[in-house]
């Protein structure tokens, strides 16, 4: 598995903690920056992860910024994308089984490494359900037009 990820400065530690963790896992990991803890803008950093989607060179990302939130509205903006900002398992195998959300955005300054573990596995383990999402994942997508 290879999955792209990035941060601003504001997650730039919780980047880097799971850049490791992704890592030590054996998962590949194409980092998109930012790399250092100067000031970024948050919408270069989306944009640049979710290029790696649509060019194929990875299915999934995961971007961090303060909150989870700008890097969230920032990635939706790009085609192809289903972003989502999450701090809870439910919501995130959720997002992952009805949606097929492609981007996981998370918050450094609200949710702490563990908690951030624990989202990005249950992210990674949980299959989109297809059936009758996959009618509404199309509705989605077609929005784009």
């Amino acid at each position: 598995m290879k999955l792209a990820l990035g941060s601003d400065h504001g997650g730039f530690h919780l980047k880097e903690h799971l850049k490791t963790y992704l890592q030590a896992k054996g998962i590949e990991v194409l980092d998109c920056g930012t790399h250092s803890e100067d000031s970024c803008d948050y919408p270069d950093i989306s944009k640049a992860v979710c290029d790696e989607i649509a060019k194929g060179t990875v299915t999934q990302a995961i971007i961090i910024c303060g909150t989870g939130l700008g890097v969230a509205i920032a990635a939706n903006k790009c085609k192809g994308i289903r972003a989502v900002t999450c701090g809870d398992a439910f919501s995130v195998r959720m997002s992952r089984e009805h949606n097929d959300a492609n981007v996981l955005c998370l918050g450094e300054r609200v949710i702490g490494k563990g908690l951030a573990e624990l989202l990005v596995d249950e992210w990674l383990k949980t299959e989109f359900a297809g059936g009758r999402h996959q009618r509404r994942v199309d509705k989605i997508m077609e929005l784009e037009q």
